[in-house]
């Protein structure tokens, strides 16, 4: 794949399976275990087992490593195994990684998996407290005497000039938090479940760094997601509709580093997101007006209304605007403001249920769906379709 040419992986591999543990705040139980669980639970909505299962794919933050996940679950020999780098920007690079080796015939049926106890274990909100001197993190050396220590102060000096440069106020940032929580209300597996919010609840959600608020920042959850990907040849044989990789990318933009991109020319958009939207579009030969459903990573709300921007769904400064008129039905599942925090792989999962018709809050005739991963960091994104609309 090329930043500059359409590829060829799309409508070579499919996601045929999806499985999660419960989405907690105290799992009780072992990392290792909540990625067991989520595994077998994806093996069998997929009708496979795991003997059928020869790659595995994860984040380099994951504490269980592939071949113990393959021991625990009972998979035996691997010919493919992957981890991708930058936090939850890997979420949808999974899945191309996965659909990679399938089209290459470097493996059959992959696993991608994510499991934490991000709650009751090491919680990625509390910022940088010890970190060993590296090239990698020699950017924070930059931001971190000043106080900039966790992730909400690095997304907040974006947020701010987002807000000063199209004259805003943090009550755009609401109407994300807004929707999320309208459909996570709605949905049983959501940790918000039955508990919506308004603009006025937001507006009394405690300052965590201004402009953001509580409630524009996302939860710290227990569990596992886990998701299968085979050929969609092979998929059409098995019992479940397949959700078509219509198209796969990753991005990093220049000057790009991890939350903390402070020097670039322009601090309102994410060069980043740019990269993988123009390779989904190129790809997939769609346009925004193409989608049915957008699943957005919503770590932070401010995010959400950038990544509507790069992708061209309206011009800069007007997602707010978007978002209030429900244009595009957003994190249909509650995103991770909502529902549970697994570094997107939730979103992923529901971008397949959208494409089967079996989602809880279920967009009608909905046939193509972008999901995308973390932002602020090298990102990725999916564009997702049913077997009859690829």
């Amino acid at each position: 794949m090329s930043v500059r040419t359409r590829d060829s992986l799309g409508g070579r591999a499919a996601v045929v399976g999806i499985g999660a543990t419960e989405f907690s705040k105290d799992s009780g139980r072992s990392e290792l275990r909540l990625a067991v669980e989520a595994v077998r639970a994806a093996l069998d909505d997929a009708g496979l087992t795991p003997g059928d299962v020869d790659g595995l794919v994860t984040f380099t933050m994951d504490t269980s490593p592939e071949i113990t996940v393959a021991q625990a679950a009972g998979i035996g020999e691997l010919s493919f195994f992957s981890r991708i780098h930058y936090g939850g920007g890997a979420a949808c690079a999974t899945v191309q990684q996965a659909a990679l080796a399938v089209a290459s015939g470097v493996a059959e049926v992959v696993v991608c998996y994510r499991a934490f106890n991000e709650r009751s274990g090491r919680r990625f909100g509390s910022g940088v407290q010890h970190r060993t001197p590296s090239a990698e993190g020699a950017a924070l050396g930059w931001a971190l005497p000043f106080g900039l220590l966790t992730p909400a102060s690095w997304v907040a000096m974006v947020a701010q000039r987002y807000l000063h440069t199209y004259g805003l106020t943090s009550e755009a940032f609401g109407q994300v938090a807004v929707v999320d929580r309208k459909y996570a209300a709605t949905n049983p597996a959501a940790y918000f479940h039955g508990r919506p919010i308004t603009l006025a609840d937001h507006a009394a959600s405690r300052w965590i760094v201004e402009p953001l608020r509580l409630l524009d920042c996302c939860q710290e959850t227990d569990g596992g997601q886990a998701l299968v990907v085979t050929s969609v040849e092979r998929a059409r044989d098995l019992p479940r509709p397949p959700a078509v990789i219509v198209a796969a990318a990753q991005g990093a933009g220049r000057a790009q580093e991890q939350m903390t991109s402070f020097y670039r020319d322009d601090l309102t958009g994410l060069p980043e997101m740019s990269v993988v939207a123009r390779q989904l579009w190129r790809t997939s030969g769609l346009t925004p007006a193409g989608i049915d459903v957008g699943i957005l990573y919503d770590h932070f709300t401010p995010f959400v209304l950038t990544q509507l921007e790069e992708f061209g769904f309206c011009k800069p400064g007007e997602a707010a605007d978007f978002v209030v008129e429900e244009r595009l039905p957003l994190n249909t599942h509650g995103g991770q403001l909502g529902e549970a925090y697994l570094h997107g792989m939730n979103g992923v999962a529901e971008g397949v249920r959208q494409l089967r018709g079996s989602a809880v809050n279920q967009i009608p005739g909905a046939r193509r769906v972008l999901v995308t991963a973390g932002t602020g960091v090298p990102t990725s994104g999916l564009i997702l379709g049913s077997d009859d609309a690829t």
